[in-house]
């Protein structure tokens, strides 16, 4: 007998679904970072290596080339820059833009950073025997979301089969 329920929901627990996997990855990955005592956050690294590819980006850039929203990125930058990862200077051309670097800190972590970084990736890989069929699904997903909103979509559901 099957004791998950969000499993057993199959499709209608998607979102949920998703969040646990998440959930668990980021939790096992703080506990390997704290294990190897470095003290850097799960979600950090995708920031880290945007900043590696792009030296200086603005807050507003950042939160768009990853999809999330200004505020989040806010938090995520505040915090790494408390810990010594970010420097922010005001943009030259545009004083109320604020520039986003790494620093040094940073810079002599990454290398490190790195190792783990392709750990993950394998072991993720391991986990799902390197077929990356999920990803064709999660880009038709985003690129759905991207054209029409999930709030529109269930607005227009709702309406046909309640009205």
């Amino acid at each position: 007998m099957n004791n998950d329920f969000i499993k057993e929901l199959g499709y209608k627990a998607l979102d949920s679904r998703l969040k646990r996997i998440s959930d668990r990855i980021s939790h096992d990955i703080r506990k390997v970072y704290k294990e190897f005592e470095i003290d850097v956050e799960p979600n950090w690294y995708l920031i880290f290596m945007l900043l590696q590819k792009k030296e200086n980006v603005s807050m507003s850039d950042i939160a768009a080339k990853l999809g999330y929203s200004h505020p989040s990125i806010v938090v995520i930058v505040k915090k790494m820059t408390e810990k010594g990862y970010l420097k922010t200077e005001q943009d030259k051309t545009d004083k109320r833009k604020q520039v986003i670097s790494l620093t040094d800190k940073a810079n002599e972590l990454i290398p490190e950073l790195k190792k783990f970084w392709n750990s993950c990736e394998n072991a993720i890989l391991n986990m799902i025997n390197n077929d990356l069929s999920i990803l064709s699904y999660l880009d038709k997903i985003d690129l759905e979301l991207q054209k029409t909103s999930f709030h529109y979509r269930f607005k227009q559901e709702f309406l046909k089969s309640n009205y």
